[in-house]
């Protein structure tokens, strides 16, 4: 009864373990997920601990397995174990480390190849591109004749057709550059060089690949021609600062294709090892996909472990580990299982108690209203009967035809059978025009019937709570004057509406007053009226004694609780000051004539009531519980008329059910003839969808949300308090579950 009514009953023990055994016991409890783990080492560092090297052997492990990961995103997948490993022995740390880092090691390796030769491909292709625009420059200049250049001794060009007071040495540069820097490079050559340089570019027309970042690039292959040595070397920083490849272009042009052919060779080659090089790279990739979640799971469990291995005393003389734990007292047996097993080493549905719970009310609630999908079912038969009004032989069809309504009259025997309808709404209502009507005042009742009905139970659920802490002030200055209030007034709200459903009368029917009626002549005592006829005799005496003690309990609850508090207060502390004069009259007769220490000691007495005073302050106990009654009284009226909400889902549920009938299924059903029947199978798809879109989804989520919102305010503020702190058990479900998350 425990766990229904407050939190579950803890234990806090103490685990003495060797050292040997203590990471599988720990594993064991892991496993098991029903145990936490108190910090008996808070001042101590995390780097001075006794596992620490431990915890960063798994942190290197983790690092390890974050790089796999990166090097397998986009390309392979890894994949999901049948089910989770179990955790490894300490000593599989060291086999895992030395797997894991061969396979860290081959796959750096196999990269850096990877990139090396990538970087050489990208230069050769570079080159290639370069001589092919350098040959095609050449061939389509005409501003040049065929003996424009001349190679001298110093490996320089010579201009032969100029004029001989420019004659000089003419050389060129040529070179690759970033495409989106080909504007700026122009520009700055142009104003460095003021102008003495002829620049030509164009645009490589193959898209490249960077072998670092592995992005697209573009790139320009140009040539400029200078004059001079200074020139040339001005062009060359330049190049240096735009980051400009530059590469050797022979000027002859056999020279040129020759170089060519050359690098195409090379090319060729370096595909191939480019192609070996990524085969083996992806094999090393599918090793690790293989086995990558089953390591991960491994080194997050011993990571726990040891971090839980840290929390613990370690006794170096006894060769021991101390552990202080939380658990809950049901699963004792359980513990020392595992902790056995861990030696040797070889809640209610999980939560879903409250939507299966709603399930069957809502199954609950459709019975008593009889509807399903805007249709009543007939089960135990109709209490009401049209027959015997007809006796005399005038039931014709022109009665029918004028009379579409027939009012069922309760004074002619055998239309009312006496006998009401056993369980829920008599389908016979479903044919009355004032349905609505009707049914709108049955469930009102009824939510307010089953809101009074769960508030008084968390009433009462309170009680269990005083009696555990052994409250007995509380029992008789709260829960009582609680219980009188709700009771004399919507407990026998309650009464006065089941009385009259019970209590029907054909003759007095037409002149009973309504419930609303009686509630407010409770608090207005008028019968003079005689519309207001009471439904039994007595009434208004029993009404009136039941409003007096309600508002006898107000006070009840709000005056006399913190005045006994204040009382109590002032004896304990008189009863303080007198053992603390009888403590002084006996050190006095032991001190000295001066009489100085007994002074000090009724200072201390001052003093100590002093501090008493502060800790009881009359004021905030009397704020605090004129809170409480305020709060409880007019919660008690709020939360009543907050319980008609689901009056109100019932209603709309009603609503759309028969809408959905009455506009769809209803079409259907009136088609004749073959086309009638495949009316009937189109319409009743789209009743079918429309159904479960709307009445099971989304008034399903509806009701769900007023439910839940119902349960946790409206009937758990009436008992529950929440202290302590949430049992947060060493689970490696949980660990697994919130890094999966993440």
């Amino acid at each position: 009864m425990a766990s229904v009514f407050r939190s579950e009953e803890m234990c806090l023990s103490q685990l003495f373990l060797q050292v040997e055994a203590a990471y599988c016991c720990v594993a064991e409890l892991g496993e098991l997920g029903l145990v936490q783990f108190k910090d008996l080492n808070v001042n101590v560092s995390s780097f001075q601990r006794k596992f620490v090297n431990e915890v960063r052997r798994c942190e290197s492990l983790e690092r390890i397995l974050r790089f796999l990961e990166d090097e397998m995103q986009n390309e392979i997948v890894a994949q999901l174990p049948e089910r989770p490993p179990p955790t490894p022995l300490p000593r599989e740390m060291i086999t895992l480390e030395t797997l894991l880092e061969k396979l860290e090691g081959e796959l750096q390796e196999a990269n850096q190849n990877q990139q090396a030769l990538k970087k050489s491909f990208l230069e050769l292709t570079e080159l290639k591109h370069l001589l092919k625009k350098t040959q095609d420059f050449f061939e389509t200049e005409t501003n040049l004749a065929d003996d424009f250049f001349t190679e001298d001794t110093s490996g320089l060009l010579e201009l032969r057709t100029v004029p001989a007071y420019v004659t000089g040495k003419l050389g060129f540069t040529a070179g690759v550059i970033n495409r989106e820097r080909m504007a700026s490079f122009e520009r700055l050559l142009w104003r460095v060089c003021r102008g003495n340089i002829y620049l030509k570019f164009s645009e490589m027309d193959t898209t490249l690949e960077d072998p670092v970042t592995k992005e697209e690039i573009k790139k320009n292959i140009f040539i400029i021609f200078y004059q001079g040595e200074q020139l040339r070397q001005k062009i060359r920083k330049i190049c240096d600062g735009f980051r400009a490849t530059i590469y050797p272009c022979p000027e002859p042009a056999a020279e040129r294709r020759e170089m060519l052919a050359g690098v195409n060779m090379k090319l060729e080659d370096l595909i191939t090892v480019i192609t070996q090089t990524e085969s083996h790279r992806q094999r090393l990739l599918q090793e690790a996909a293989a086995n990558w979640h089953s390591w991960a799971i491994k080194v997050q469990k011993m990571k726990a472990i040891y971090h839980i291995l840290n929390m613990c005393n370690i006794d170096v003389t006894q060769q021991c580990a101390i552990a202080e734990i939380w658990f809950p007292v049901a699963d004792t047996g359980r513990i020392k299982r595992a902790l056995e097993q861990g030696m040797i080493w070889n809640t209610f549905f999980h939560g879903r108690y409250l939507i299966l719970l709603m399930g069957i009310f809502s199954i609950y609630t459709g019975l008593i209203y009889n509807d399903c999908f805007s249709k009543s079912l007939n089960i135990f038969g109709s209490s009401w009967s049209v027959r015997p009004m007809f006796r005399n032989g005038t039931w014709n069809t022109y009665v029918m035809e004028t009379n579409p309504y027939l009012q069922l009259d309760p004074a002619i025997p055998g239309v009312y059978s006496g006998n009401p309808y056993p369980f829920g709404i008599d389908p016979i209502w479903n044919l009355a025009s004032n349905k609505l009507t009707f049914l709108n005042s049955y469930k009102m009742k009824m939510s307010v019937i089953l809101g009074i009905v769960q508030m008084v139970f968390g009433v009462i659920l309170s009680l269990f709570n005083h009696i555990y802490f052994r409250r007995t002030l509380n029992i008789v200055l709260q829960f009582i004057p609680e219980m009188i209030f709700i009771l004399c007034l919507f407990g026998y709200l309650v009464f006065m509406i089941i009385f009259k459903w019970c209590h029907f009368d054909v003759h007095v029917s037409r002149h009973a007053p309504s419930i609303l009626i009686h509630f407010i002549n409770m608090f207005l005592f008028n019968y003079d009226d005689p519309s207001n006829a009471p439904l039994y005799k007595h009434q208004q005496e029993v009404q009136s004694f039941f409003v007096v003690m309600a508002l006898i309990s107000v006070p009840w609850m709000l005056l006399i609780k913190p005045f006994i508090l204040r009382a109590n207060h002032r004896k304990s502390l008189l009863q303080a000051s007198v053992m603390q004069n009888a403590t002084e009259d006996v050190e006095g007769d032991n001190s000295s004539p001066s009489g100085s220490t007994g002074q000090r000691a009724s200072a201390g007495a001052h003093g100590a009531e002093d501090d008493h005073e502060e800790e009881f302050n009359f004021g905030d106990v009397f704020v605090h519980q004129a809170i409480h009654t305020i709060e409880y009284c007019l919660g008690c009226i709020s939360n009543t008329a907050s319980y008609l909400r689901l009056w109100a889902l019932s209603l709309a549920h009603a609503q759309l059910s028969e809408v959905l009938w009455t506009m769809v299924m209803n079409i259907g059903l009136r088609l004749r003839g073959w086309g009638g029947l495949i009316g009937v199978f189109v319409i009743f798809t789209i009743f079918a969808v429309l159904t479960v879109a709307i009445l099971l989804i989304m008034e399903g989520l509806s009701a769900f949300l007023h439910a839940l919102r119902l349960h946790w305010v409206e009937f758990q503020n009436k008992f529950y308090v929440g202290a302590g702190y949430k049992f947060a058990p060493f689970s490696f479900k949980y660990i697994l579950d919130g890094t999966a998350e993440e």
